[in-house]
Order: C-alpha cells, then structure tokens, then sequence
C-alpha cells in the first residue's frame, strides 16, 4: 500500500532579510499508509507550512520529506492538496473541474468525464454535473474540489482547513463524508485544523504542534472505533481527551518557551499516548 510519508528533522524558514523567521523547527513524523493524521495547533504554528512542504510547494531549509521513499522535491498528482477555499475554474462546468487532472494526462474526453461523474455520485453531487461552481452551495463546492483532488488517485491527500469557511451544521455533515470517502478510497490523509473536536472525530492520530516555532509537543493515538458517528462527541472518552487536547495548546508563560506537559504515568484504558 501506497501513502508513506516520513519527514525527517525538517526545519523551514520563511521571509527575506531581518524578517526571516523560523516557521518549522526540527520536527520528525512518520505516518503509515493508509492513516488519517489531524495536524492541530494553535494559529501561526506551522501546520499548513508543513503542509506545503508535504505538498512540494516549499523546500525544507534543514531536513527532507519522503514518500514512498522518494524525497519530495516539488508538486505531484500523487499528493493531493485541498484548501480552506476551493479552488475550481469558475468557467467550467463541475463535471469538467472534476475532469481537468486527466485531461492534463491525456485521458480521453469521454472516458475522464465518466470518471469524474462516478467520483461527483460518490459525493452525493450526481445531480449537479452540469452545473457551475457559483450555481452551488460553500459545502458543494468543497465535495467537487474533494472530487477533483481524488480523480488523480493520489497516495496521500493533503486538507488545509478545508471546512474552515463552512457554518456548524455543514461542516459536520461533511466531515462525515469524507470519513465515508476515506473508508473506501484508504489514500493517507494529513488533516490540518485548530478545531479539537474535528481532530478528535476524524482522526487515527493527532500531532499536537507548538506555537511557533512549530515542534511536536505530543502525539494521541485515538481509540475510537470506525466508522464514527455524532453520538461520540457525548462520551466520556472524548471529554476528556478533548480536556487534554486543551492543556497542551494552553500558551507557554514568557520565560517558558516550551508548552508544559504534565507527567502522564500509566496511559488509562481508555486511550493511549504515543509520543
């Protein structure tokens, strides 16, 4: 199975002269294929810097990025990248948004459109093919721009806040959607958020990050079976590691630059830490 991703010691640095800054500080993950990982942290923390990093968009300034065992050098079909706000060709119709990844491979008209009106029913869009993107709601233009990432049938799909923008009640229902795409498709996603509650309820794992500079500050390992419904929200196990979630954002006092953590001791039954 495909989706490996390994970063190793990566440092990046961003801006020009005296206002370069440290975004991401010697930060190591590796993430199994086929897993669903929640970036959470606080604002300015780094994760959709790494994010870009995994995408191939920015160069690590100390460490490298793998997939498969191939350094990440630049953007590829293969890692799948979603944004906070869609990104489709408000000239073309959804069912040709859908399509355009093949067209750039040289699928065949018919055979890339039929493609990418299975992947819209998928969706719950079968309906809407020949629509434009402002004929449709912020939630339906988020599952054609899920769609069009998908129809490359990438190894890993990066999220940017992609349900940012959308009200309570839509963002809920398409976070269940996706969770119902990820059962099928099984890419590996990176998740970025700063919603504990929509990395708790998405997630295989969490990495918690620092302000920034971006570190890891801890790793949560959910226990929470699948497939998830709402009703999760409500247990005592969520509670509580939402608590925890919580103590780990908190911000450092001014002559502590890093988080604190309280001693753990025997992991609860309930969940398990690693770190």
């Amino acid at each position: 199975m495909s989706g490996h991703i390994q970063v190793e010691r990566v440092g990046i640095r961003l801006g020009a002269g005296h206002t370069r800054f440290e975004a991401v500080h010697d930060l190591s993950l590796d993430i199994a294929p086929g897993e669903f990982v929640c970036l959470l942290g606080p604002s300015g923390c780094g994760k959709s810097t790494l994010l870009g990093a995994l995408a191939g968009h920015l160069t690590p300034t100390s460490g490298r990025i793998r997939v498969d065992g191939t350094v990440v050098d630049g953007p590829d079909p293969s890692r799948g990248l979603v944004f906070q706000h869609h990104t489709l060709f408000p000239w073309k119709r959804v069912v040709d948004n859908v399509a355009f990844g093949l067209q750039m491979k040289d699928v065949r008209a018919g055979e890339r459109r039929t493609r990418a009106r299975e992947l819209l029913a998928s969706v719950g869009l079968g309906d809407f093919t020949e629509r434009y993107p402002s004929q449709l709601s912020g939630g339906m233009q988020q599952r054609v721009e899920i769609a069009r990432v998908l129809i490359n049938r990438p190894a890993v799909l990066l999220m940017d806040e992609p349900f940012g923008a959308l009200d309570a009640l839509t963002r809920v229902k398409m976070q269940r959607l996706l969770l119902d795409v990820w059962a099928r498709v099984r890419t590996t996603v990176v998740f970025v958020t700063h919603d504990i509650d929509e990395a708790l309820f998405l997630a295989d794992r969490i990495v918690v990050m620092s302000a920034r500079p971006g570190r890891i500050v801890e790793q949560i390992v959910l226990p929470f079976a699948r497939p998830r419904d709402a009703s999760l929200v409500t247990t005592p196990e969520f509670a509580a590691l939402k608590r925890r979630c919580l103590a780990l954002l908190e911000e450092p006092d001014e002559d502590d630059p890093l988080p604190r953590l309280t001693p753990l001791g025997e992991p609860d039954a309930a969940w398990r830490f690693a770190v």
